[in-house]
């Protein structure tokens, strides 16, 4: 490894902003489902699935959970660690391929729940590379001037979707989320390079369809289905690719990336794009084998364990790499420090972000309150004149 990596002048910014991140959080339902779980649903085992995937278990959503509320808890959490109140958020976006509703996003939900007032949000789709894609889109709009915190969020309920009868694809997914606040600084780091790609050619290889879709017989086809050998060849061939060009384009070396997060699709890709970059295994960040592939929220939880555990320095060098449907495939190359001296979360913001969440959910009941009886009084209103004749004609027949 270059001994003088941390003295390298990695592209600068042509603006002079650089997007740093500045918190990270994640959440994660509690119900576990081990492979031996997974094998009284289809025929498998524990060992099968362990040493082709290096899966041991995944979190699986209840009831009362879903892809917003897991991206709001995630948002939360990242809020605490920047210390940021919500109404400093400019812009919110959810990478998700499970959202909440075709319309409205997810993000606008999450933006209403957090309070975040004076926030734009929207869904990103770009399966499992929407977390690096909604990274880059909002890293570009801080760079640009035009916002100056961010919050990007990767949330999946991939539970949902599932063909609990296919073993070739429900013994990989779970669910969870992760979310990081992106600002603006005159510090150099942060974001230096993206790479999005895409091959709509695959479009038939990884899907999940929406009512729009109806097979052969005119059934409505929502679960997923995937060519898990053709998948697998695409993404041992572009994370190395993709890497190597967010590297160059950063302006550093491959020997300098002390730390890659990918994507937690599968161990075996994994190995592969170590031996393909010819650096050690022990340079790539996993927990595939306790969350299985969660999508877009894969790379954001990576992320927060990482931190968690002391596998991130200021300074370092991350590259970040996302490959699924679409095809699609992204990478990044990021230097990791924030950019004011070390943040500590201080109990007046903490009371503040609490408040805004309480009017939050005030807010939201008054208006579901006064909109309901708006809508009472526009369904009688109608039969008010009718009602006023009548009394009238009653009283008439009175007098009379």
């Amino acid at each position: 490894m270059a001994s003088n990596k941390k003295h390298l002048t990695p592209t600068p910014s042509a603006t002079g902003i650089y997007a740093h991140i500045v918190g990270w959080g994640m959440a994660v339902p509690e119900n576990i489902m081990t492979n031996d779980d997974m094998a009284s649903i289809v025929e498998t085992n524990d060992e099968w699935i362990h040493s082709r995937t290096g899966i041991r278990e995944r979190r699986i959503a209840s009831e009362k959970e879903s892809t917003a509320t897991l991206g709001y808890r995630a948002a939360q959490r990242a809020l605490e660690v920047a210390d940021i109140l919500p109404v400093d958020i400019d812009l919110i976006i959810v990478a998700t391929s499970t959202p909440e509703h075709i319309f409205p996003s997810t993000a606008s939900l999450i933006q209403d729940w957090l309070g975040a007032s004076k926030a734009g949000g929207f869904d990103l789709s770009a399966a499992c590379s929407g977390f690096v894609y909604a990274l880059n889109m909002a890293a570009q709009s801080i760079k640009s001037g035009s916002i100056q915190t961010a919050v990007v969020i990767g949330a999946e309920t991939m539970s949902r979707v599932l063909d609990w009868q296919d073993r070739g694809t429900c013994i990989l997914f779970g669910d969870g989320a992760g979310a990081v606040v992106l600002r603006a600084s005159t510090q150099q780091g942060g974001i230096l390079s993206s790479v999005l790609r895409s091959d709509g050619g695959g479009a038939d290889l990884l899907c999940i369809p929406t009512n729009n879709v109806r097979d052969l017989n005119g059934h409505k086809v929502q679960k997923m289905f995937m060519v898990g050998s053709e998948v697998f060849k695409f993404a041992t061939r572009v994370v190395n690719q993709s890497i190597r060009e967010a590297v160059d384009l950063a302006g550093i070396q491959l020997e300098d990336i002390d730390l890659i997060v990918p994507h937690q699709a599968n161990m075996r890709i994994l190995q592969s794009a170590a031996r393909k970059l010819k650096i050690d295994l022990d340079r790539f960040m996993s927990n595939v084998d306790r969350y299985g592939n969660t999508s877009a929220a894969s790379i954001p939880i990576a992320l927060c364990e990482a931190v968690e555990q002391g596998r991130i320095h200021d300074n370092d060098y991350l590259a970040f790499v996302g490959f699924g449907g679409g095809l699609s495939w992204a990478s990044m190359v990021l230097q990791w420090g924030v950019p004011e001296p070390e943040q500590h979360t201080t109990r007046l913001g903490q009371q503040r972000r609490q408040l805004s969440y309480t009017l939050a959910r005030w807010r939201n009941r008054i208006n579901k309150v006064r909109r309901n009886v708006s809508q009472f009084f526009n369904r009688i209103r109608p039969n008010a004149g009718r009602i006023f004749r009548l009394q009238r004609k009653i009283e008439q027949d009175e007098i009379l």
